[in-house]
C-alpha cells in the first residue's frame, strides 16, 4: 500500500493564528477597562508624620475604581491639601481622606485635650459630634458629695474633637478642647466623676 502523504508545516499560519490569539486577547482587555470607570483621587507618594506639613511632593494622583464605602479626595482637590498638616500618621501608598489632614495641630500651642468617661446622665439626649461647642460642667459627683465650688470654676467652655463609645462599660468617652490653663480642673472633676457636659447652640456651624 502506498505511504501517506506527509504533512506540510506551515510555520507562517501557525504564526498568524497566534497573532490572531494574542490580539483577541488585548482586545478583550481594552473592553474590559473602557467599561471599567475610573476616577482619579490623592494618595500618599511618601510617609508624613502626625504634624508634619504635607508638601506637594508628598502627594500624587493615582486612578481607581470607585467604591462608595471609600471616603476618597478627588485628584483635582490635590493643591488644596498642600501646606496643611497631617492630623496622624499617612503611610506611603494608602489613599488620602479629608479627616487625615487639618489646617493646624491639635491641641495647638495653649491648648489641650481632656477626655471625660461620662455616663448617660453626664451628657446631653442629643448625639454629640466631633465639632460641637460644649460646656464643661462641675456636678455634686455620682455619690453625692455636696462639695461646693467658686462660681467662676463651675463650668469651661470647650469643643469636642473626638466621640468614643464603650460597649463594655457603658460610658462614652468625649474628648475636648480645652484652653490649657483649664485642663487640670477639669482632670480633677472627671477623675472624681463630677464632670458633666452641656451642648450649646449648632447654629453657625
Amino acid at each position: 500500500m502506498p505511504a501517506p502523504p506527509k504533512l506540510r508545516r506551515r510555520p507562517v499560519l501557525a504564526l498568524a493564528g497566534l497573532g490572531l490569539v494574542l490580539m483577541g486577547a488585548l482586545l478583550a482587555v481594552w473592553v474590559y477597562l473602557s467599561n471599567t470607570d475610573s476616577v482619579s483621587v490623592v494618595a500618599v507618594r511618601d510617609t508624613v508624620m502626625r504634624g508634619e506639613t504635607i508638601t506637594a511632593g508628598d502627594l500624587m494622583a493615582v486612578q481607581v475604581t470607585p467604591d462608595p464605602a471609600l471616603q476618597v479626595v478627588p485628584g483635582a482637590d490635590l493643591e488644596s491639601f498642600v501646606g496643611q498638616r497631617a492630623a496622624r500618621d499617612l503611610s506611603a501608598g494608602t489613599l488620602l481622606t479629608r479627616e487625615a489632614t487639618a489646617e493646624q495641630v491639635v491641641p495647638g500651642e495653649g491648648q489641650s485635650v481632656v477626655g471625660l468617661a461620662l455616663t448617660a446622665e453626664l451628657m446631653p439626649g442629643e448625639p454629640l459630634a466631633v465639632g460641637d461647642r460644649v460646656r464643661v460642667v462641675a456636678t455634686p459627683g455620682q455619690a453625692g458629695d455636696p462639695a461646693t465650688f467658686e462660681a467662676q470654676d463651675t463650668l469651661f467652655a470647650a469643643e469636642v474633637v473626638g466621640v468614643a463609645t464603650s460597649l463594655e462599660s457603658a460610658q462614652t468617652v468625649v474628648s475636648v478642647l480645652v484652653p490649657e490653663q483649664d485642663a487640670a480642673q477639669i482632670v480633677q472633676w472627671a477623675s472624681a466623676g463630677r464632670a458633666a457636659v452641656v451642648l450649646d447652640s449648632r447654629e453657625g456651624d
